[in-house]
């Protein structure tokens, strides 16, 4: 199973969330948002490495999750971590879903953002 589908099934263990496709353009990006309040905690998308800083037009999966600035400045430069594509750099924080960050890392900073933002 890929770790994109493994982050979703990870979702359903959390309370009150859903996922949509709110982009017509890119039908394959995945917001995961809470039900109650609509607001997103994650953004999977797929973008070229390039995207991200790296010297490759390949693309690959992402997740974007909120976090606390000063954890983002300490850990953003990390293998597999950058700073937020295509969002607020100081909030959130980009995850290429490649195997290159353990996925009980991932799952932890997705639930970081899931509490962040209830």
């Amino acid at each position: 199973m890929s770790l994109k589908n493994r982050l979703i099934e990870h979702t359903h263990t959390l309370n009150d969330v859903q996922t949509d496709h709110p982009f017509k353009k890119f039908p394959d990006y995945k917001v995961l948002r809470h039900k109650s309040n609509g607001k997103w905690f994650g953004l999977i998308m797929v973008v070229e490495k390039n995207k991200l800083g790296i010297n490759s037009n390949k693309m690959v999966e992402i997740i974007n999750v909120k976090s606390d600035p000063e954890l983002i400045s300490t850990i953003k430069n990390s293998s597999g971590l950058f700073p937020a594509y295509h969002m607020n750099k100081k909030n959130w924080l980009t995850i290429m879903l490649d195997g290159s960050v353990p996925f009980e890392q991932i799952t932890s900073l997705l639930d970081y953002s899931y509490n962040l933002t209830i």
